[in-house]
């Protein structure tokens, strides 16, 4: 007797282990990623994380010359992201990438050879023809900006960008703010690097500068008002800055996981302490135009499994 209840019990035992081990799989097996499963997808076992960031835009990502450190709010947001991924600061590597480099994730390294990077952080606005580009994954926004312009003090006041139709404009080639700026009539040149139009701009090659307030406003505050003058040009649009994850899905769902976190986080202050460090700092060289929104824009909720029974 005692025999055949010791043989029940360890039949009953077998078949809850059963049903336990099937309910598990149908989980894992139709139920969203856990945190665990994307970081192993995304990122494997690596060591090292590289992001492209650009080097000429003091306040948002400035490479300084003689130490070769990046410091900027791009460069704050990508070490936020890296460090939620795992990684600590030594193990993230900058790599200088330029705009038109940024779909692609080309960056170079100090020796000249293009490298692909894991995530590209540089003010790389987010849009629909861009997110249909192969090889394009936008995770966030993580900042929201506006297209605005730059002239010497000696310039007119301007208010629209049709104010500047037939004057010389410098903008950055295959951004956003080239097309509109080109729809308004202006005499409009190209650059790889924003910081060139700037200099071009002090030397008399170009009468106005646009691009996104969050970028001309460092150099405005750089030059301490002296000279610059930004101006709003009374565009509606918000440019949204993203951060490129390449073809790496399980990546963009990890980064935007942790973009929403800091943004619903009332105890994490890394979003705003690098807002305010690096662009409100920079607000009272820019009176007249709003540098960014001073809060973190609003991420989709992302669906990850925290334990194995979790649907």
């Amino acid at each position: 007797m005692r025999r055949t209840r010791v043989a029940r019990l360890v039949a009953w035992v077998v078949v809850l282990v059963a049903v336990i081990v099937v309910a598990v799989v149908v989980v894992v097996d139709v139920g969203p990623p856990s945190e665990a499963d994307l970081r192993q997808r995304a990122i494997g076992g690596r060591s090292e994380l590289l992001i492209g960031v650009k080097d000429d835009t003091p306040g948002v990502s400035l490479r300084d010359k003689t130490t070769g450190e990046y410091a900027g709010f791009d460069i704050d947001i990508a070490y936020l992201v890296a460090g939620d991924l795992g990684f600590r600061p030594d193990q993230v590597r900058f790599l200088s990438i330029e705009t038109e480099d940024r779909a692609r994730m080309q960056a170079r390294a100090g020796d000249g050879r293009f490298v692909t990077v894991d995530l590209v952080v540089a003010s790389f606005s987010i849009t629909k023809e861009r997110s249909e580009q192969p090889g394009v994954r936008f995770a966030g926004p993580y900042l929201s900006t506006q297209q605005s312009v730059v002239t010497l003090k000696a310039h007119k006041p301007v208010s629209s960008l049709e104010d500047l139709r037939g004057e010389r404009v410098c903008t950055l080639a295959t951004s956003t703010s080239s097309e509109v700026a080109r729809s308004a009539g202006v005499t409009l040149s190209g650059k790889n690097e924003i910081s060139s139009c700037v200099a071009g701009l002090k030397a008399g090659e170009f009468d106005a500068v646009t691009t996104d307030a969050a970028i001309l406003a460092g150099f405005v505050a750089e030059d301490g008002g002296q000279t610059l003058v930004h101006h709003d040009v009374g565009l509606t649009g918000d440019e949204r800055w993203g951060i490129n994850c390449g073809d790496n899905e399980a990546l963009q769902t990890l980064v935007n996981l942790y973009l929403y976190r800091s943004a619903h986080d009332a105890t994490d202050r890394r979003w705003e302490q690098a807002y305010d460090k690096y662009l409100r700092s920079e607000q009272r060289f820019s009176p007249n135009q709003q540098v960014a929104i001073d809060h973190q824009p609003e991420v989709p909720k992302v669906d990850v499994r925290q334990w194995p029974w979790e649907r």
